[in-house]
């Protein structure tokens, strides 16, 4: 019998304000949210992405082990740091959070 792992999948997309966009990522970056993200037990994914409809948008793609890791990610230093810049540079957050079995 096989057993089966429930993982989050989360795209959020931020609404950066007009011609900020490249700074948000770049503090993001220089901050080290994305690397100390990876870094994180239970992180499976963590990875920014420009979507092709939008000049002031950056997208987050998360896949995290399951619920409880996602929820200890927003328990760290880094996360609080993203929370700070978004405060900042972002007019709107949309999060569309999955559960998505894998079969093992």
């Amino acid at each position: 019998m096989r057993s089966m792992n429930t993982m989050i999948l989360a795209t959020v997309r931020y609404t950066v304000k007009e011609g900020k966009r490249e700074e948000f990522y770049r503090k993001a970056v220089e901050l080290g949210i994305d690397a100390a993200s990876r870094g994180e037990a239970g992180n499976l994914k963590y990875e920014f992405y420009y979507p092709v409809d939008s000049e002031n948008d950056l997208c987050l793609l998360e896949i995290w082990a399951d619920a409880e890791a996602q929820k200890q990610h927003g328990n760290t230093a880094h996360y609080r740091l993203l929370s700070g810049l978004k405060q900042e540079y972002v007019e709107k957050v949309q999060i569309q959070s999955y559960s998505v079995c894998e079969n093992r």
